[in-house]
């Protein structure tokens, strides 16, 4: 009698390639600090006028913990969002929660203990502090879904990516005075200039899948408005700074930033993936020489 040989098992299933750390530094950007520098350096200038020069070390200490906690946390957020649109840009496509390797609760879970270890750490600022920070945080969750209905969402992201300005204003004066939504006005700008340049690298993809983005927006007139961004940007600031602290290493530091703008120009006028990457990834030089100038300013 003939004996059937018994279906072979069915292969386990491989193992994940990434351990979970991997994965969840992957999911906040970890590797790439640019995204959180260019967060960290207007807070840290608007904390520095906000105090008249050197805030302390507690909120030194706050303001840098807390802008890595909560930009972090608004990756996990946007990319759950984004996940079925990444899939289809060449520059998204191997995120954890696009591929799959993180779900969509676990992705949200590790967003909201970022947020809420942030939240702890305005609990000991002031009171003006801790009630500004729930619109700052409505903002973050809100700027995933602009894309799907605003023309320039990039104006969304420059609200969200400049509530640390006010933030600053209130952790240190416990008030919000008009000199912080001038600063954070101007700090949009600046969103706007270098954000543009990112859209402008997923410009093809975006066109593809149908999200709006500034560079779609914008069109032909991409690289005239980002050097108007600039100029309106380092124009508010310097009005601002030049009031509190004003030396000459203040105008250096604006003149060398205004340097770095126009060679951002050099690098997007050709509007090639690889330029407008790369000034979109220096912006965070920019900023810091901003912040630079302030620091000496009032220290000099």
């Amino acid at each position: 009698m003939n004996s059937v040989a018994a279906p072979a098992p069915a292969p386990a299933p491989a193992p994940n390639p990434r351990g979970r750390l991997a994965l969840y530094l992957d999911l906040i950007r970890w590797n790439r600090p640019a995204g959180w520098l260019v967060l960290l350096w207007p807070t840290l200038s608007a904390l520095w006028l906000a105090s008249g020069g050197f805030p302390g070390w507690h909120l030194l200490a706050v303001f840098v913990a807390g802008t890595i906690l909560m930009r972090s946390a608004g990756c996990c957020v946007n990319d759950v969002a984004d996940r079925e649109f990444d899939r289809h840009v060449k520059r998204t496509a191997q995120r954890p929660v696009t591929t799959g390797e993180l779900g969509v609760g676990e992705a949200l879970a590790v967003g909201g203990v970022l947020a809420a270890l942030a939240f702890a750490l305005v609990l000991t600022t002031s009171e003006s502090a801790i009630f500004w920070s729930f619109p700052a945080l409505a903002i973050a969750i809100i700027y995933p879904f602009a894309k799907r209905w605003v023309s320039m969402p990039q104006a969304v992201l420059g609200v969200a990516f400049s509530f640390g300005i006010p933030m600053a204003f209130a952790a240190a004066q416990n008030q919000v005075p008009l000199e912080a939504w001038l600063l954070l006005a101007g700090n949009l700008f600046w969103v706007l200039a270098y954000d543009t340049e990112y859209a402008m690298v997923d410009r093809d993809d975006d066109l593809k899948i149908g999200i709006q983005t500034s560079a779609i927006t914008l069109g032909r007139w991409d690289v005239a408005a980002v050097m108007g961004f600039y100029v309106a940007y380092l124009a508010i600031w310097l009005w601002r700074a030049a009031a509190q602290a004003p030396s000459a290493v203040l105008y250096l530091a604006f003149a060398a930033a205004a340097g770095q703008a126009v060679w951002h120009y050099t690098l997007i006028r050709q509007r090639t993936r690889a330029g407008c990457f790369t000034a979109f990834s220096q912006n965070h030089w920019l900023g810091a020489t901003v912040f630079a100038g302030i620091v000496l300013g009032f220290a000099l």
